[in-house]
């Protein structure tokens, strides 16, 4: 296997898959912008990276900032994507979309909007940091009656804003429509069923739709880095070996590397210059399976 069969793009994926030929890519696995606080189609890595410590973007922690326009936003962006996905997989290819939780249903539909059926909804259980915050200061800054001060904070009990313990990311699952039995299909395409022989994760069970991966302790310059580990159980369980994976947001390769650690082929594509050569490098690092 060739560094042409495994490599990252430096373009929007918009542009750069339109090269890509009809029911040429047999697995779909990535990780899109989450639209939140600045993290959408108008993303910035420098921007980012200024405004974001380990759980903060801004002054607020990651993700309390809300409006229903996220959802939208997120939704208007994916669906003309996963209609180029639709056109690139083969019948029965399974696509792979992390999602921030709130919004995973926007992304479920820009899926359906392009066709694909979803199958389930996977997540990967991982131990987070609580980020809920008290409201005792904002009670103190305002402009009260000491004893109106003690009174409301006694009142609220220690109650914090409404964001539990994340311990946990979807992963929605989409495949595209077989072409006749799915025996035929798989004869044909080698796509649309599941490899259930050697899972990576918890080797001596059955595959399960939650799947315990700690988080990575290296984020590689990316704000959002999946487990390498959590990738390969994934490509290994959805993808034939010598298939080709595509990821249309490729941020740090991780993608890649679990890719070529499987024994697959590989295009991603990733819109920052810095990102995608720094990406390249460490997937041309990476032990081939």
């Amino acid at each position: 296997m060739s560094r042409s069969n495994v490599h990252i793009e430096n373009e929007d994926c918009r542009v750069g898959m339109k090269r890509l030929a009809d029911n040429s890519v047999s697995l779909i696995l990535t990780d899109p912008p989450y639209f939140m606080d600045g993290m959408g189609d108008d993303w910035d890595a420098a921007k980012l990276k200024r405004r974001v410590k380990k759980g903060v973007v801004g002054s607020l922690p990651a993700g309390m900032k809300f409006s229903a326009q996220q959802g939208l936003d997120l939704q208007r962006f994916l669906t003309p994507v996963a209609c180029e996905w639709m056109r690139v997989i083969r019948p029965g290819g399974f696509c792979l979309v992390f999602s921030q939780n709130r919004l995973a249903h926007r992304t479920a539909v820009a899926l359906e909007e392009a066709r694909f059926e979803i199958r389930d909804v996977l997540l990967w259980r991982y131990e987070g940091q609580a980020k809920a915050f008290s409201q005792e200061h904002w009670v103190r800054k305002r402009k009260l009656p000491d004893a109106e001060k003690r009174r409301l904070i006694r009142k609220l009990g220690g109650r914090k804003t409404a964001q539990l313990k994340p311990q946990g990311e979807m992963i929605i699952l989409g495949q595209a429509p077989v072409e006749g039995t799915l025996v035929d299909n798989w004869d044909r395409w080698e796509t649309g069923l599941i490899d259930v022989s050697s899972p990576l994760i918890n080797p001596d069970q059955f595959p399960g739709s939650v799947i315990p991966v700690s988080k990575p302790k290296k984020r590689h310059g990316h704000l959002t880095p999946k487990p390498v580990a959590l990738l390969q159980h994934l490509i290994r369980i959805f993808s034939a070996p010598g298939s080709l994976v595509l990821d249309a947001f490729a941020g740090s390769g991780s993608t890649g590397v679990a890719a070529k650690r499987e024994g697959r082929a590989f295009i991603g594509y990733e819109i920052e210059a810095e990102t995608a050569a720094s990406a390249q490098a460490r997937i041309e690092s990476a032990v081939y399976a």
